[in-house]
């Protein structure tokens, strides 16, 4: 498998709810600000994970755990996101949820390890020769089909480059044309060949077309330097798990990955420890040659009680492990059972595992923080709510939970369309809580009318 060819598979972000946090919120000295980047109090929890951050960009955190602890509502998650902001896009951030272990087709285990290396990235480094340039000419030359029949096929390429030193016409093979095609390459791009392999990336438009009216937002790059036909330096951020999955059915090749990938038995189909061991001797031969760099992300573990005993002893050995990520986990168990056994510990994590966390609190939002985040999320929704609305919402949040105000404000828009009204106002919230039930008062509910209900 040629390492051009290997697809990302980092997960999407799970949950839209925190749509409106763009980092922690911190100042250039790591303290809190009051209200930044959709982040709302929390500060000391803020500040905790702004040290967090520091440690992982120095690299000083690997093989550690963090847990974030507090009651349901209090922007665990949030943080989390916030912690993963701040990293940016180069530093993999793989999140789970503690159920999504069980499996009647996986074993448990394997889901934790296959999720612990998508947050282990690799960064590869090599010297390759190849062609650069803009695209100044792009012409399929067609012969008559070896088949037969009324088809034509594609015979070779015509493909001309330009940089600031000169020009090269090149004679490609029809498989190139492919590539070009998958790349949606175009007169006017930016291109790089790579003369061994036949990988063809689009770098993005030539400036010199930047004046052009364009109703795609385009990535504009200048015209390369040097000569069309060089040798450059190519830079592929993959996580281990790319790498496990390439090399699980290996094609053949020169580069990295197929040399990993020749050395295991071929048309190989399920990920297995061996494979595996492989791999990571591979990827310590090259960082110790100074070939690839080693980049530790963030797997996050949501609701970690969800999680069995042998779950947990599995990830007391992983995190020991030279391969490991920063590991966050979240809950809002108070002492409860650890699933598969019938001893109590707090949030229902065994306590040897507990003592190699370092524990984050989150404390529930008074009134005032509560309607700053609604008026937030109000914003991201494009919801206009009037003042008087916004403090009714808050006193619902204090009564009920901040999830349930939150919850009120689509229907309470919904309501206010239909009263011929643009903006939400109390009227309109009022009758949207009279509608829906909160957990409490269900709760309140089933236990004055008990008899009615089957139990």
């Amino acid at each position: 498998m040629k390492i051009e060819e290997v697809q990302s598979t980092t997960k999407k972000q799970r949950i839209a709810t925190h749509t409106h946090i763009k980092g922690l919120g911190l100042d250039a000295n790591g303290y809190a600000v009051s209200l930044a980047a959709g982040f709302v109090g929390q500060a000391q929890a803020r500040e905790a994970a702004g040290l967090v951050v520091d440690m992982i960009r120095q690299k000083k955190m690997a093989g550690r755990a963090l847990l974030l602890a507090g009651p349901p509502g209090t922007g665990k998650t949030a943080l989390a996101l916030g912690v993963c902001q701040e990293l940016g896009s180069k530093v993999p951030f793989c999140p789970m949820v503690g159920s999504e272990v069980y499996s009647s087709e996986v074993k448990k285990t394997e889901v934790l390890m296959e999720n612990f290396r998508r947050a282990i990235g690799l960064r590869i480094k090599e010297n390759k020769e190849v062609y650069e340039g803009e695209v100044t000419e792009l012409s399929p030359e067609e012969t008559e089909s070896v088949t037969g029949g009324y088809g034509k096929s594609i015979s070779h390429v015509i493909i001309g480059l330009k940089t600031v030193k000169g020009t090269k016409q090149l004679k490609l093979d029809p498989t190139i044309y492919d590539a070009l095609i998958k790349e949606k390459v175009a007169v006017g791009d930016v291109i790089f060949i790579e003369a061994n392999s036949g990988a063809v990336k689009r770098v993005g438009r030539s400036d010199a077309f930047a004046t052009e009216f364009d109703l795609e937002a385009e990535e504009y790059v200048p015209l390369p330097k040097g000569e069309v036909h060089k040798k450059k330096e190519i830079v592929q951020d993959v996580t281990l798990h790319d790498l496990d999955a390439a090399n699980a059915r290996p094609q053949g090749g020169q580069d990295i990955l197929s040399l990993m990938g020749q050395m295991m038995k071929p048309r190989k189909t399920e990920i297995t420890d061996k494979l595996r061991q492989e791999i990571n001797k591979v990827v310590n031969r090259y960082i110790d040659e100074g070939i690839a760099e080693l980049v530790p992300g963030v797997l996050f573990i949501d609701e970690v009680h969800m999680l069995d005993i042998e779950c947990f002893s599995y990830l007391n050995r992983a995190l020991e492990s030279s391969l490991s990520p920063i590991v966050i986990f979240a809950t809002n168990r108070g002492v409860c059972d650890v699933r598969g056994t019938t001893m109590k510990s707090p949030h229902g994590i065994p306590v040897d595992l507990l003592d190699r966390l370092l524990i984050i609190r989150t404390d529930t939002y008074g009134p005032a923080e509560m309607i700053q985040i609604l008026a937030i999320r109000a914003q991201v929704e494009e919801l206009v709510v009037e003042e008087e609305g916004l403090a009714y919402l808050g006193e619902i949040g204090q009564r009920a939970s901040l999830r349930h105000a939150v919850q009120l404000l689509s229907p309470a828009s919904v309501i206010g369309r239909m009263n011929g009204r643009e903006n939400i106002c109390k009227a309109d919230i009022e009758e949207a809580n009279s509608l829906y039930l909160d957990a409490k008062s269900s709760a309140k509910l089933l236990q004055e009318q008990q008899d009615r209900y089957i139990s």
